[in-house]
């Protein structure tokens, strides 16, 4: 890259960068790493509401979106300036402050916990060691942003819908966080870094295979927990008039909608770290590409695969299935989930005391 950036630019810049004192070199490159993974995930939100519309329309027999722009292309960047030229109608007898606060309590965590995620191998913004602590604490303050919501704008519609998701997201936080408990098991740390590097090998030493139920619980929790279909009853039009946030319009709603397509991207991007070796290639252990192959290079490339992946499962589903019912949603995450997950780390600690799986190469 700096090769193609000419001397006369690159030279004086160097000279500058050089005489930067370490902790204003250290704070512009965090900085700038800061705003460009922000830009980054911004933009993935605004295409990921467009490709939803593609591949949903498709499934249904249907076009999609293809007046704006090339392809219709620019139907994000429409329905952006649509709602930010629209009124924000705040209701006279809400609680202001709350009532604007609510959405940055949604959007804000699903940004900041890009700060742990492992982009590739030399690339994260903040490589702490108690990066699984961070993104759990993380998740949990976004259902304050919908409690908030709520109960701020003194409406018994959006009160009940706001009741109606606290309740779904605290029962499937605890199943993804007992899913992580099994995570941390096999990985043996808690940093997001040291959890992908530990199944480096290839396809068959990544998490999935000896994970596998708490792949599934902590995937399907993660739809639950963003309230996507065919889990969005708080979201139910037939039912209470699309929840929480029914009395939001213009940035405010628009904010709602881009915390739950970010947090789609974010679940999807832990769901490939914590379970498929994240940044990791597939082909890995395949001697036979040759050993300076592309292919088996770990790289971004791979982590974004992933994720793509995964966000189109999103959208397969919600294409697919039908909205449940809140006792169903409710049983499966309290009687179903939890007991699964609580098995499978006992099953975990014989795996580990038989010294198979992940911890085959533990010292005896």
């Amino acid at each position: 890259m700096t090769a193609l950036i000419p001397d006369f630019v690159m030279l004086p810049w160097m000279a500058f960068w050089e005489g930067l004192p370490p902790l204003m070199q250290l704070l512009f490159s965090k900085t700038t790493l800061i705003v460009f993974v922000t830009v980054c995930i911004i933009l993935t939100v605004a295409f990921t509401t467009y490709f939803e519309r593609k591949v949903i329309g498709y499934m249904q027999g249907r076009i999609g979106p293809n007046r704006v722009g090339p392809l219709g292309l620019g139907q994000p960047f429409a329905d952006v300036i649509k709602l930010l030229i629209k009124e924000i109608v705040v209701p006279q007898k809400s609680n202001r402050f709350l009532f604007i606060i609510a959405p940055l309590l949604s959007i804000v965590p699903a940004l900041a916990t890009w700060a742990v995620i492992p982009l590739n191998p030399t690339t994260v913004i903040a490589d702490i060691n108690a990066g699984l602590l961070y993104v759990l604490a993380l998740t949990s303050v976004g259902v304050y942003g919908v409690i908030l919501a709520g109960w701020a704008t003194n409406s018994k519609y959006a009160f009940l819908g706001a009741m109606r998701s606290a309740a779904q997201i605290v029962a499937y936080e605890i199943a993804m966080g007992f899913a992580l408990v099994g995570v941390l098991m096999a990985g043996g740390s808690l940093n997001l870094g040291d959890i992908t590097r530990a199944q480096a090998g290839g396809v068959s030493h990544w998490f999935i295979l000896p994970l596998l139920p708490l792949f599934l619980v902590y995937f399907i929790s993660g739809v639950a927990e963003t309230n996507r279909a065919p889990f969005d009853v708080a979201e139910g039009e037939s039912e209470i008039v699309a929840g929480f946030h029914v009395e939001y319009s213009g940035v405010a709603f628009a904010v709602f909608f881009l915390a739950e397509y970010a947090n789609m991207v974010l679940i999807s991007a832990l769901t490939s770290i914590f379970f498929l070796g994240g940044w990791a290639s597939p082909f890995e252990g395949w001697t036979f590409l040759g050993a300076e192959s592309l292919l088996r290079e770990p790289s971004f490339f791979w982590l974004a695969v992933k994720i793509a992946f995964f966000i189109f499962v999103f959208f397969w589903l919600r294409a697919t299935f039908p909205r449940y019912r809140y006792d169903q949603i409710m049983r499966l995450g309290w009687k179903v989930f939890i007991p699964i997950t609580i098995v499978w780390i006992a099953v975990e600690g014989v795996m580990a005391w038989l010294r198979i799986g992940p911890w085959s190469g533990m010292a005896g």
